[in-house]
């Protein structure tokens, strides 16, 4: 089975190695038709310490690495988009 790859938003890099990514997800809601959005945080391993808040990255999940990270950064979607 694939590895899921997600594309979120750092908001935070405060720990050494982590940055916290929340990835925005949207969909219609069942009952009023409206678009929901809704989001999430994920704790994402940045062995390098390169991404900073406001950047755009894309995760894939992997092995757990920690307590709470199981994601790896791929690289800047800014970057893959070039």
């Amino acid at each position: 089975m694939p590895k899921r790859v997600l594309q979120g938003t750092v908001v935070s890099d405060k720990n050494d190695k982590t940055i916290v990514v929340r990835v925005e997800r949207r969909f219609t809601h069942p009952l009023l038709k409206k678009t929901v959005r809704r989001s999430k945080k994920y704790q994402a391993h940045d062995a390098d310490n390169t991404h900073k808040v406001g950047d755009v990255v894309m995760i894939q999940e992997g092995a757990p690495i920690s307590k709470h990270k199981r994601w790896v950064v791929l690289s800047g979607a800014a970057a893959e988009a070039k």
